[in-house]
């Protein structure tokens, strides 16, 4: 086994996570023969260097009647092998525009997250042919460039996971062929046989006849997927950079700035900046409606467009993402930090704010007081957070989550916008939300 092509690979492609002391692995092991294989490499890997830690997690998706049998399996596989075993138990509800596999994906990838010893690194067993069926899939679909890039070698979860696939250029049949020469008993799935499913009609018929009529078919189509992989990233940094030019510090869309581009290329910032709210990204319909409604409408029209997840709406020049609305409740302020259930973390800092409160003031922090009054400083005398949020042009939409600073029942900053004339102080506090 150790002088094996697929083993040599494998000891190549997570060498530089070794290099780097990260040692820690989990395999996410489903019982098929891709999986079994990268659980056997594994743990010969473990014997060629004892520093690697090696463990799997079985997830039990409860959508086949055998996913009993598949978890005793591996469990077994696991036992003979002296590796770690643990299983997970998913509950699926199926949703409604979301497709049962790609909720299965999500719930997996979250089980094994969770599950993962701290600092390990996921390992999954999809391979060459797996990748030559995303893209085709994707191109079926009508894909554009990143789509296309189908799937990455290395993925990072929210959490900052890292998932790795150190199979991905291993052709199935040599996968197929290892655990025939070296026995591995694995599982067959009887449903990835069944064509009216597109992945399994191109995997027994399309594919196949690919390889067959042009020699290196899987091959070629993995290094276009690479140079496409790569056109992507160098497209994201320049979308970064556009993308900077044409955001303020709360997020929102310039609409003049963005207007100085090509139609190309207000429609790739349009994309990036919904990113930084959402995972799924709006229809080519969606975004051309956006675009047009944000450049080609009177500069006071309203605007308001709902996607997953949230609303696109128009305010003095600029486009905002709009959340659902979240009811935040008002706390005591009794340490530096405060974090909300929308994440939003509120941080007390030391510097030109306002002066610390005297011991008979209790700290609080409210939301939607817009008849608290307060002077800014700055400002010709006081008046109430409504007028003074119209006279700064905040966004309706906005005022209710902005975080409001009260010194018993007297309003001392908004933070974000402004603090107290009255309660100044040079070397004194503030808040800042991020």
């Amino acid at each position: 086994m150790y002088t094996s092509a697929i083993y040599q690979q494998l000891k190549k492609s997570l060498s530089s996570y070794i290099e780097q002391g990260k040692t820690v692995f989990t395999v996410a092991l489903s019982g098929g023969v891709d999986s079994v294989v990268l659980l056997h490499l594994m743990r010969e890997l473990k014997e060629d260097n004892p520093v690697i830690d090696v463990s799997a997690i079985y997830v039990h998706h409860g959508l086949s009647q055998y996913a009993d049998d598949w978890q005793r399996f591996c469990k077994n596989v696991c036992v003979e092998l002296n590796v770690p075993f643990e299983a997970a138990k998913v509950v699926i509800e199926q949703q409604s525009r979301t497709s049962l596999e790609a909720q299965a994906r999500d719930a997996r990838y979250k089980a094994l997250d969770e599950l993962s010893p701290q600092g390990s690194i996921i390992l999954l067993g999809q391979h060459l042919n797996d990748q030559v069926e995303t893209f085709l899939l994707r191109l079926k679909r009508g894909s554009g460039l990143k789509g296309l890039g189908a799937m990455h070698q290395a993925r990072f979860l929210q959490s900052g996971r890292v998932c790795f696939r150190p199979l991905l250029n291993v052709k199935r049949s040599d996968i197929e062929a290892f655990a025939a020469q070296f026995n591995i008993k694995h599982i067959t799935d009887d449903s990835n046989t069944d064509e009216r499913f597109d992945r399994n009609f191109l995997r027994s018929k399309v594919i196949p006849l690919l390889a067959e009529r042009f020699n290196g078919f899987e091959q070629c189509t993995a290094r276009s997927i690479d140079l496409l992989q790569q056109q992507q990233t160098l497209l994201d940094e320049y979308t970064q950079l556009d993308l900077n030019k044409c955001i303020n510090q709360h997020q929102a869309l310039c609409i003049n700035k963005i207007s100085e581009y090509s139609t190309a290329r207000i429609a790739n910032i349009v994309r990036a900046w919904l990113a930084l709210f959402t995972q799924i990204m709006p229809s080519q319909k969606q975004l051309e409606q956006i675009i047009n409604q944000a450049i080609c409408a009177k500069s006071d029209s309203q605007m308001l467009i709902d996607l997953a997840g949230g609303q696109v709406r128009r305010h003095q020049g600029y486009l905002y993402f709009v959340n659902p609305y979240q009811i935040l409740q008002d706390q005591m302020l009794v340490s530096d930090e405060l974090k909300f259930n929308d994440d939003r973390l509120l941080i007390k800092k030391n510097g030109k704010g306002i002066r610390p409160p005297f011991k008979h003031e209790q700290v609080t922090v409210r939301f939607n007081c817009n008849n608290a009054r307060i002077k800014p400083e700055k400002k010709p005398g006081g008046n109430t957070l409504k007028h003074w949020f119209k006279d700064a042009k905040v966004a309706p939409w906005l005022r209710a989550n902005v975080p409001l600073i009260f010194y018993n029942d007297e309003l001392v900053q908004v933070v974000g916008y402004f603090m107290s004339a009255n309660h100044l102080d040079e070397t004194g506090i503030f808040w800042e939300c991020k």
